[in-house]
């Protein structure tokens, strides 16, 4: 099948919230076969995971109350890129803000979506390593633990569903290939 007989077209697009962080967006497209449909989807600003690597090889974590599920998660560090913002810097930015830690050497590995289905997120797998202890800088309202988790450790917790979150899964299989080298780490 040829990319034309799978791409939607818009038609006419209205945003029916306007967040702070998201916007929700109602569109109407025209099917590749003719038809009209209705599309609804959320605009995200992008966003940064850290596979932060410690010198004695164990991997940095966060647990965080996360008020949609409410719930609390174990999850690598991560924030949303702020306008006009590299992903690198966010994810010096957040590391720091977060844990507490600088990392001498970044590695940007991959992009990943994780909501194809209703936004536009995107999520940059970053790996940093070197890792020195400087203080942390959370922003105000910002509670969370941070610990260290070996990768088969946290391999594990993603088996027994003790880790959910997708990016923190997306980002563990690629530490996996890459500390297995299976996977050449990108330049």
């Amino acid at each position: 099948m040829k990319d034309e007989e799978l791409i939607e077209t818009e038609l006419e697009s209205e945003r029916v919230f306007d967040g702070a962080l998201l916007k929700v967006h109602r569109d109407r497209v025209r099917l590749p076969g003719g038809q009209e449909a209705v599309r609804e989807w959320v605009a995200h600003p992008g966003a940064v995971v850290v596979i932060a690597f410690l010198d004695n090889g164990k991997l940095l974590f966060e647990r965080q109350f996360r008020y949609p599920l409410h719930r609390i998660f174990l999850e690598l560090p991560a924030g949303k890129i702020d306008p006009s913002e590299h992903p690198l810097d966010t994810g010096r930015r957040e590391l720091r803000e977060e844990t507490g830690y600088r990392a001498k050497n970044w590695r940007h590995l991959a992009t990943m979506h994780p909501c194809i289905g209703y936004s536009d997120e995107r999520i940059e797998i970053f790996l940093a390593r070197g890792l020195s202890y400087v203080g942390h800088e959370r922003d105000q309202g910002e509670h969370l633990d941070v610990l260290e988790l070996s990768l088969s450790d946290a391999l594990l917790a993603v088996r027994d569903g003790e880790i959910t979150d997708a990016k923190t899964i997306t980002a563990l299989l690629w530490a996996d290939k890459i500390n297995s080298g299976a996977w050449p780490t990108p330049d």
